[in-house]
């Protein structure tokens, strides 16, 4: 039974059972192992297994039932005992809402009991606290205070609450009959107050808190308590302002007293309100009147400088003290402080400010203009101004005589930072100064005088100058500044929109000014691109007026009709040579003075107008064999030239150029698949035909016979 035990190993599997019954049997492996494979053995072996396995199966099932069995009979003793336990919950239950009844009658009884006793106590308490008032009435009565309450200096507490009752008293007594008493009283009554606010200004002055917090409970019911507080103010402030900076000094005294007040007063907010209220409408705004007064009509510059940062301190040490607690609506508490010191002055803020920004902004330009020794033009107005722009504008005539500036291009760097700074501050101020509900009025005028000054007196003037600078289309070795001009105006314009939008926008962006400000804005730079557009068409034409000059003197007619054809020894021509060194010169010109997509727009518009010229130009000449080799070497070079101009329409129309030139020196056979090339198949044939008709042979019978 003990082997059949050991083959019950967890986890039990029934195949390895009986593999492991075989194993252990001899003859019984699978294999046959040392001994041959005896299957009768095997089997009484099982035979003799099983037995043994229905003995322990007997053996184990009569445990079960003994255990089961054993089982059954605790359960009912367990459930006996339960029983017996619940009898004896329900006993003590009873016994326990028997107690708590009895308690609670008892209890009944002693308050009912303790009603009584206070019901008899109270007006007993009532009627010896009378007697004790009536016996010291009578002292008042009598003129003669025996009491040693009233005599006794350590008493004075006790002596307070006592008048202070007597006084209340004696408030509802007939003045007739009492007068002489009632005065009595009332003469002690301010005695003892005094005597109680000079012992609170002693304690003080000791530091003695303890001694303050007492002498301040029995002053509550005083009617001096607020004298009393009037008194511990004026005392804090005592040696606090040592510096001559009124904010820092203010915020280190609040800090030191908002400690101590609550450690005194039972109502530590309304005495720490009423100390700030003090300060702000003494010291603050003494400091502040002290400060403004003496430059609102001297030095306005300074005024607002003064009156910004006076407000700015006054606000963030508000910030600084609404850490403490004043109240339910401290915050409202301290912005009527402010308002109340700076109100008069707010009023008129922004009028001071646009006045300022007027003068200062007239001085500034005034101060440019005599450094640069020029007495401003009178650029006209009215009707006449007006119809000469619209006629300048249409025909690109220059109306008037052309001035010289000597290269000046009448806008400074300088001039515009000192105008930008001012705004800025000025704007800074509006933020901070102006009610909320007219900010954005108050910054949209600042911005109007932002655009008279810089826009319309600076820059529109400039351009104005400069537009009368440009000389004529065909004026000789003329100097071109329009162009510089125009770099400086763009510059300064950037900075005029960086200031619009870092320092306007954010003061006007939910408002309906936002609409304004950018509809003029719109106007502004409308105008200016009016202008700039003008000068830049004006110039342009000055620059081909000036190539066509070169041309016109430099080019020679025998430049292409050479008399020795053999003997030509330049690459080209002295004309192409200057031209192209001008135009070079020009194109560095515009870009150092364009930015962006600009300066792809003013070059291809330079360039379609030199080809034109160039076009034009060859156009004027009869071409020999050798001419027309040089006409396209002249028309290489102005290739080369153009491409400096990186805009791809221009290097195309004098890629055209140069196979038109081919046709100046190609073989009369080769004409009609020359014309057909790449560049050339698009072109109008009358133009193609022009160009032959250019060549010296043209009239040769041959030469028409192959072009018709």
């Amino acid at each position: 039974m003990a082997t059949t035990a050991q083959l019950f190993e967890e986890p039990f599997d029934a195949d390895e059972y009986i593999e492991r019954l075989a194993w252990r049997t001899p003859g019984g492996g699978s294999k046959g192992g040392a001994e041959a494979f005896d299957p009768k053995r095997l089997c009484d072996e099982f035979k003799c297994h099983i037995e043994e396995l229905k003995q322990l199966d007997e053996k184990i099932q009569r445990k079960v039932e003994k255990l089961e069995h054993q089982c059954h009979r605790e359960a009912k003793e367990f459930a006996h005992k339960v029983q017996d336990l619940q009898r004896s919950n329900q006993v003590a239950f009873q016994h326990f809402q028997e107690l708590d009844e009895h308690i609670s009658y008892v209890a009944t009884k002693v308050c009912h009991l303790g009603d009584q006793l206070e019901g008899v106590n109270t007006p007993r308490q009532r009627a010896v606290e009378a007697q004790r008032l009536m016996t010291y009435f009578n002292e008042f009565l009598d003129g003669e205070l025996r009491s040693d309450v009233f005599n006794n200096p350590e008493k004075i507490k006790e002596a307070a609450d006592i008048i202070q009752k007597l006084h209340l008293i004696a408030q509802e007594l007939p003045f007739d009959r009492f007068a002489d008493v009632k005065a009595k009283i009332a003469s002690k009554y301010h005695d003892l107050e005094r005597q109680l606010i000079q012992e609170f200004t002693a304690a003080q002055r000791r530091g003695e808190i303890g001694r303050m917090r007492e002498v301040a409970a029995v002053l509550l019911h005083f009617k001096g308590y607020a004298h009393c507080v009037d008194v511990y103010i004026k005392q804090c402030q005592e040696g606090a302002y040592i510096r001559n900076d009124v904010f820092e000094d203010t915020a280190a005294l609040c800090q030191r007293v908002n400690k101590q007040v609550g450690e005194v007063f039972s109502s530590p907010e309304t005495v720490m309100a009423k100390l700030i209220q003090n300060i702000f409408e003494n010291k603050l705004q003494a400091h502040v009147r002290g400060k403004l007064d003496e430059t609102r009509h001297s030095d306005v510059e300074q005024y607002l400088k003064n009156l910004y940062d006076l407000y700015i301190r006054t606000t963030a040490l508000a910030t600084k003290l609404g850490e403490y607690n004043l109240g339910s609506d401290k915050h409202t508490f301290l912005s009527k402080l402010i308002k109340s010191i700076f109100s008069s002055y707010l009023e008129s803020y922004i009028d001071m400010e646009r006045e300022y920004l007027r003068t200062r902004g007239a001085m500034i330009l005034q101060r440019y203009y005599d450094s640069k020794n020029h007495q401003k033009r009178s650029l006209g107005s009215g009707s006449i101004q007006e119809l000469k722009e619209r006629i300048r504008q249409r025909t690109n005539l220059s109306l008037g005589p052309s001035i010289d500036t000597h290269g000046e291009t009448f806008l400074s760097p300088e001039l515009v930072v000192n105008l930008l700074q001012e705004t800025r501050h000025a704007f800074e101020r509006c933020h901070r100064l102006s009610d909320p509900s007219d900010l954005p009025k108050n910054a949209f005028s600042i911005f109007l005088l932002l655009v008279e000054h810089l826009c319309v007196e600076h820059i529109d003037y400039a351009l104005e100058i400069g537009l009368a600078a440009i000389p004529s289309s065909d004026a000789k070795n003329a100097n071109l500044y329009f162009l510089d001009v125009v770099q400086q105006a763009n510059s300064i314009f950037h900075l005029f929109d960086k200031q619009f939008n870092d320092q306007l926008m954010p003061l006007i962006s939910s408002s309906p000014k936002l609409a304004e400000c950018l509809h003029k804005k719109k106007e502004v730079i409308e105008q200016m691109e009016v202008k700039l557009d003008t000068g830049i068409d004006r110039t342009l034409n000055c620059m081909v007026g000036q190539m066509k000059h070169i041309l016109t003197t430099e080019q020679r007619k025998t430049d292409f009709r050479p008399e020795d054809e053999n003997n030509v020894m330049i690459q080209y021509t002295t004309a192409c040579s200057k031209v192209c060194a001008y135009v070079s010169r020009q194109v560095d010109h515009v870009r150092k003075s364009m930015d962006g997509k600009n300066v792809d727009t003013v070059l291809t518009e330079l360039g379609i107008r030199f080809h034109r010229l160039i076009h034009e130009h060859l156009q004027q000449f009869s071409y020999s064999s050798m001419g027309g080799m040089l006409a396209i070497c002249d028309v290489a070079e102005y290739r080369r030239c153009a491409k400096d101009f990186k805009v791809p329409l221009v290097l195309q129309l004098f890629d055209t150029l140069h196979a038109l030139c081919n046709l100046l020196v190609v073989a009369p056979d080769n004409l009609k698949q020359v014309c057909s090339g790449e560049h050339l198949t698009n072109l109008d044939r009358n133009l193609l035909h022009a160009f032959v008709q250019l060549r010296v042979d043209y009239r040769s019978a041959r030469l028409a016979r192959h072009f018709s």
